[in-house]
């Protein structure tokens, strides 16, 4: 029997000590971007080992990056970022260079197969599931990245945000540090600058409100899907109940005095602009009783 354990100890520690030897193997062949070698590192760790869960992420980071071509685009028009001007023989601009990133769509596919396997083997692993929404993002798959957030929203209630991240090590985050990742997602759709997506926006404040529902800065989050789209009273009604929650919050006083003023309520938008007044710091306070001067012209 001692024999018999000792050797299955042998044998676990052999395939912990391969794991990590291909992991690292596998990390150094992407940083000098040798996609050959990565692939073969890939092949022999999958057949010693296929259940690692270091071995999904890996294979989804290797078709992520070969899905990632770089084309040059030619415009009449000069571009954002950085780019070459092009001269006709008069010297004069004829157009601009620029680089652009292209996503190959067989790669991608595989990439998003290989971390649902990984997520399906292994739900608690939060960084596979924020690796396949940072890649959703990246390529603006915004319906599928949005899905992909209420997915784990929902699973933070499942497993009480008892996370795990790389190499199975305990994500110490929490509660307050998975929402706050989850607001930063709900900012990225935001800055998009597409109203289209503020139905987005919603969505995931509407999940984090059912499972988490003090969560003040998804109540905000809903407000402004709607006061961005003139539904005033429907964008004060979650502030109301952020206020109820914390009311010395002064953000979002100062969001339902905003709320107010757009509506064209006056009286309500003044006496919210006082209760800034007096639980604001100094630059709220200061913008406030502006707010208040010109509400009573």
């Amino acid at each position: 029997m001692k024999r018999i354990l000792g050797t299955l100890i042998a044998i676990l520690i052999s395939q912990i000590g391969f794991s990590q030897d291909y992991q690292s193997e596998f990390q150094k062949y992407c940083q000098t971007n040798d996609t050959i070698n990565q692939l073969k590192v890939l092949t022999e760790w999958n057949l010693a080992n296929p259940k690692d869960a270091e071995l999904y992420t890996s294979y989804f980071n290797y078709h992520f990056m070969k899905s990632k071509q770089e084309i040059l685009v030619m415009s009449k028009d000069e571009p954002n970022g950085e780019s070459l001007i092009l001269k006709d023989s008069l010297n004069k601009t004829a157009g601009f260079l620029e680089s652009k990133i292209h996503f190959d769509q067989k790669e991608l596919e595989k990439a998003i197969s290989k971390i649902d396997q990984g997520i399906t083997l292994y739900p608690n692993r939060l960084d596979m599931r924020f690796g396949k929404i940072y890649v959703l993002g990246e390529v603006s798959d915004w319906k599928n990245f949005t899905s992909e957030i209420q997915k784990t929203i929902e699973y933070s209630a499942k497993n009480e945000n008892n996370w795990t991240w790389t190499n199975n090590e305990k994500y110490d985050g929490g509660e307050k540090e998975f929402l706050l990742d989850i607001q930063n997602y709900q900012l990225q759709l935001y800055n998009t600058g597409n109203d289209d997506l503020l139905k987005n926006m919603r969505e995931i404040a509407n999940t984090v409100l059912e499972f988490y529902p003090n969560h003040i800065e998804s109540l905000s989050n809903l407000s402004i899907t709607y006061l961005l789209t003139g539904e005033y009273d429907k964008g004060i009604e979650p502030l109301l109940r952020a206020e109820k929650i914390n009311p010395k919050d002064y953000i979002v006083l100062g969001n339902i005095a905003q709320g107010y003023k757009l509506k064209g309520d006056k009286k309500k938008a003044i006496e919210y602009y006082k209760k800034t007044v007096e639980y604001g710091d100094d630059r709220a306070i200061e913008f406030a009783k502006q707010q208040i001067i010109e509400l009573k012209k």
